[in-house]
């Protein structure tokens, strides 16, 4: 049996009945509603285009990353406008879309994401928990934001030697669980901001029964105190200058040790948190990193529970979280692009309705992998992008009561294309492409002079003196010279031909 074709109340208004009903188990439009209502940006009278369409509208940008603002939302409302009474009826243009985006503000879809983004590895979940501890991992990222003075004023640029960045960028950290690749909390601040500063903020999103992963970047002595506060363990990768004092070494050739706070006033007091370090290296040639001696660092001090090898294996499902930064980046926000907001409100707006998308398509891979019963790394992210674009339409076509069944075809069609199992990942840190041969674009060149006169009246031919005799050599008809004919020509050091 088919599915059958949604029928309109009559009544019913347009903008009212425009949903994204493909994510509503992500995203359930109680909790938009509900959010809307703490921020007071829910609107008494109905418009054309409601606060709720905007969010939409907003999480959509990343779905459809190509299109414009205004063809994205032709595209949200591309089922509805199928089966829709009136087939004239009108969208709203882009500016309308502006102003209302400026009315929302960013607000909303931040208490959206903190509201919803919540880990979702079950015990059923494959690869997702190891000792018992859900595996989490925190990491940085940049962002390119549009080169206009008031992104350049808030968010700063980078400058080196050769001269200022190409654009402003923000400093993000994000928080995500390894297992099903879901990024549970994030912040955004201006690029000089130190990752550590976001790693902090990150703690917050901490509880009992996990196991949080970050690289040496992150190390302090404050963070891994305040994750032990909040009930989760640490294991992180050690800086070459930090030297613990150790106690004693353990059965399996880890050691526990003593690690002490930076500050020479803190330590004299006594303060200091009992860790356990595990040194390893790497004995295959063909793998970056071979020959060099890793120092991990972390909480868990039984090595009959957590043994010291299991635990350096485990270091590198930190990986995870660089592949989810390349699945918002290279493959939903596509990276050689800026984001779009010209505005640092519309940057922190955009930047939360990227995480919102990358969160729900996530949430029906899950879904997904547990039907199938395998493991969320063997399905296909940019797969799944796809299948989610095209299923929209189809979710505002198909009857109420068979949204269901629609639902477990497309959780079917996600998991239909499986990738190879995932090896633990260690890469070499190396770029394809470093710089250009090209000058560098400087302030002078963003608003350069306006011309006096047009470009025809600017070019002036410049005559050249007489040149020197010139032998003309005359040539057979075109068939006679052409191909090997032509290799046997001996020509006049000078001629024309």
């Amino acid at each position: 049996m088919g599915f059958r074709i949604r029928e309109i109340e009559a009544e019913c208004k347009f903008s009212s009945a425009l949903s994204v009903q493909a994510l509503s188990h992500a995203i359930p439009a109680e909790a938009i509603t509900r959010v809307l209502q703490q921020e007071a940006r829910l609107e008494e009278r109905e418009r054309k285009l409601t606060m709720a369409v905007v969010v939409w509208l907003l999480i959509a940008l990343h779905l459809y990353t190509t299109l414009s603002i205004g063809a994205v939302l032709r595209k949200l409302a591309r089922g509805l406008r199928f089966i829709w009474p009136d087939p004239t009826i009108e969208l709203p243009k882009d500016s309308a879309i502006a102003y209302r985006r400026s009315q929302l503000g960013a607000r909303s879809l931040v208490a959206l994401f903190q509201h919803l983004c919540q880990p979702l590895a079950t015990p059923q979940t494959h690869g997702a928990f190891l000792f018992g501890l859900r595996l989490m991992a925190i990491d940085g990222v940049v962002e390119d934001v549009p080169d206009t003075q008031a992104n350049a004023a808030y968010f700063g640029r980078h400058t080196s030697a050769r001269g200022m960045g190409a654009f402003p960028q923000v400093q993000g950290v994000l928080l995500a669980e390894c297992g099903t690749h879901a990024i549970v909390d994030c912040g955004f601040w201006p690029c000089h901001t130190s990752e550590r500063v976001g790693g902090f903020r990150m703690l917050r999103s901490l509880c009992r029964g996990m196991l949080v992963m970050w690289d040496r970047g992150f190390h302090d002595f404050d963070m891994i105190v305040g994750a032990r506060r909040r009930g989760a363990h640490v294991l992180g990768r050690l800086p070459s200058g930090v030297k613990p004092q150790k106690v004693r070494t353990l059965s399996d050739g880890s050691y526990l040790a003593y690690l002490y706070p930076s500050e020479y006033g803190r330590r004299k007091r006594g303060e200091r948190v009992l860790v356990r370090i595990i040194t390893y290296t790497i004995t295959e040639p063909a793998l970056p990193g071979y020959g060099q001696t890793y120092r991990l660092l972390t909480t868990l001090l039984n090595p009959r529970i957590a043994p010291a090898h299991d635990l350096a294996c485990a270091y590198h499902q930190r990986w995870e979280i660089e592949i989810v930064i390349d699945e918002v980046d290279t493959h939903q926000r596509l990276a050689s692009r800026t984001l779009r907001s010209r505005t640092p409100v519309g940057v922190i707006q955009e930047l939360y309705g990227l995480l919102l998308a990358h969160y729900a398509v996530r949430t029906l891979m899950h879904e997904a992998a547990l039907q199938a019963d395998i493991d969320p790394d063997r399905l296909s992210f940019v797969h799944a992008l796809e299948v989610v674009r095209e299923a929209v339409a189809e979710f505002q076509i198909v009857a109420p009561e068979q949204e269901q069944a629609l639902y477990k075809r497309l959780l079917s069609d996600i998991a239909a294309i499986r990738l190879p199992e995932r090896r633990p990942r260690i890469n070499p840190r190396v770029v394809k492409q470093k710089m250009s041969n090209f000058k560098l674009k400087r302030a002078e060149h963003y608003r350069p002079p306006k011309p006096t006169k047009s470009f025809r009246e600017a070019v002036v031919i410049q005559p050249q003196a007489p040149d020197e005799a010139v032998v003309v050599l005359e040539l057979p008809p075109y068939p006679l010279w052409s191909g090997a004919a032509l290799l046997d020509l001996r020509l006049p050091e000078r001629c024309l031909i």
